[in-house]
């Protein structure tokens, strides 16, 4: 199975590759837009700031784009997710993939940032293929500063300081701002199940 793994200088691939090899899959590490073609899955990786995004320029959206289109599933991980929104206050003049409606924000209240640790999947939690089989009480790891808005694709809500898009998910699209590498079973239990629509269970 071909999943591409998209590798644009931000960092965190060995313990998503780690990841996926546990739950039987393996990551094929892709840094030009031209290897996306064969490509049966395409993950979007990122941990830091969301200016790390530039390499992913019109030409990665464009194919990113077009190989949705055609029914391929796509996974963004933390600034990954966040890339799939329109934008982010950390780096404003900077286009997001603006396949999810809003822009993401600063976390604010009278809460430590970045929020770091383990956090509940519990809020406003909806029917997704990515979450399914998880308990209520899922809890995940979170290491982030900025977070996507709560919007129609959002499959489920965290808080810290104020709610956020803890995943969202649309179609063939899944985000997550937590890293479900790093999230034990529950972790495990999500690359299960896009592993699962990858290989057809859709």
């Amino acid at each position: 199975m071909a999943i591409a793994l998209v590798d644009y200088g931000a960092g965190n691939l060995t313990s998503v590759i780690k990841g996926f090899h546990t739950v039987g899959a393996e990551l094929r590490t892709i840094v030009d837009v031209n290897d996306l073609e064969g490509a049966e899955a395409i993950v979007i990786p990122g941990v830091g700031h969301f200016s790390t995004t530039a390499a992913l320029g019109p030409d990665w959206h464009a194919a990113v784009r077009e190989m949705v289109g055609h029914g391929i599933p796509l996974l963004g991980i933390c600034v990954g997710l966040q890339w799939l929104f329109e934008g982010s206050e950390e780096a404003p003049d900077m286009p997001g993939f603006g396949l999810m409606p809003g822009r993401c924000f600063r976390l604010s209240g009278n809460v430590k940032v970045p929020h770091v640790g383990w956090n509940t999947l519990g809020a406003g939690r909806r029917r997704s293929r990515l979450l399914e089989g998880l308990p209520p009480d899922a809890s995940a790891y979170f290491t982030h500063s900025y977070a996507g808005p709560v919007g129609a694709d959002t499959v489920a809500i965290t808080e810290h300081g104020v709610p956020f898009a803890a995943a969202v998910e649309r179609d063939l699209v899944f985000g997550v701002q937590f890293h479900p590498e790093k999230s034990g079973p529950t972790g495990l239990r999500m690359l299960e199940n896009f592993l699962r629509v990858v290989q057809g269970g859709r």
